[in-house]
């Protein structure tokens, strides 16, 4: 397999970045890889909100405890709630993976 393959296949499968450092061009690995994660951070925070939020409910017995109040409740919080931020950062993640793995098969094949 060649080299420019491989690099674009481990960040295609695996994270943005992880081609460019196999390719030995840390600074740009860093840059796809810094910028993924501030991405992943935005979206693992609001869906940790929502988990709480969902859970204080619970608590507070604002929703009975089954299986069908609880995925319609997730499913509400999660459509209806897309806040800016969360959006951009999905679509920001997205761009983000597939410039990594493009620019690592260009990069590799240099």
């Amino acid at each position: 397999m060649h080299k420019a393959t491989k690099a674009a296949l481990m960040s295609a499968l695996i994270f943005p970045g992880c081609g460019h450092f196999y390719l030995e061009s840390k600074l740009r690995g860093a840059v796809f890889t810094l910028f993924s994660v501030g991405c992943l951070y935005v979206l693992v925070t609001h869906a940790v909100n929502v988990a709480n939020d969902i859970s204080d409910k619970i608590l507070g017995g604002d929703i009975p405890v089954d299986v069908a109040s609880l995925i319609a409740e997730m499913s509400l919080r999660l459509s209806g709630s897309g806040s800016h931020s969360t959006n951009a950062a999905s679509f920001l993640l997205l761009i983000c993976w597939i410039l990594a793995t493009i620019d690592s098969f260009i990069l590799g094949r240099k």
